[in-house]
């Protein structure tokens, strides 16, 4: 069934979103005042990096979705829902920056060059910032369409690096059952994109070409 919103329409959609979103970080700074929580800064840390993910597979499931049903509009949410996914991880790296390092960059770095799930983490959150600078409609223009969608390609780069931090940070506790599950939808993900690129036609020769060649 095909669904079209009006421009009114997908404005209240990207709103409802955009509200929807807030919700998580809102709920933690809530029970971190409130006092509800025993381990604030843990339960800040491990929230934070996994919207991070979540975040990271929905943007990555805007395409699927979009061919499977047929509402081309979903495109125009992917924007919002990867900067969201930078929000995210950006105040897990601040979490991990102001509470763990009291903003010593010296130590950070240290732990970085050190423990390999934190320098995964790092080269992930360092390659969502591109993305998060080039999102807007004037960054797109400068760079040219098809140069700006190679860099948003990084996407199919960053979500494995997630994943894999998320896995080395898990298995400290031997506790695989939610890495294997982020992994597994980022690879059906990606693992579609892969297929609907192998199965794309070839393009055909010209007609001049090909009598050329004798065809």
């Amino acid at each position: 069934m095909a669904l079209n919103p009006t421009p009114r329409q997908l404005t209240a959609i990207k709103g409802a979103v955009f509200a929807l979103a807030l919700v998580p970080v809102a709920k933690m700074a809530y029970l971190t005042i409130s006092g509800q929580l025993v381990e604030p800064l843990e339960h800040i840390t491990r929230g934070t990096g996994d919207w991070v993910l979540y975040f990271l597979c929905l943007t990555l499931a805007v395409t699927p979705l979009r061919r499977f049903t047929g509402w081309n509009w979903l495109v125009k949410l992917r924007r919002e829902i990867g900067l969201f996914a930078f929000f995210y991880a950006f105040l897990h790296f601040m979490t991990f920056l102001w509470f763990d390092h009291f903003f010593d960059v010296a130590e950070l770095w240290k732990d970085v060059v050190k423990r390999p799930f934190i320098t995964v983490g790092f080269i992930a959150f360092v390659l969502l910032i591109p993305l998060a600078v080039t999102s807007t409609n004037g960054m797109i223009r400068r760079l040219g369409g098809k140069r700006w969608q190679w860099l948003h390609r990084l996407i199919y780069l960053i979500a494995p690096l997630g994943i894999l931090h998320f896995w080395w940070m898990k298995a400290g506790k031997n506790d695989f059952q939610e890495p294997i599950i982020f992994g597994a939808i980022v690879a059906v993900l990606l693992g579609l994109r892969m297929y609907w690129k192998l199965a794309k036609p070839a393009p055909r020769a010209p007609l001049a070409t090909a009598a050329r060649r004798g065809v």
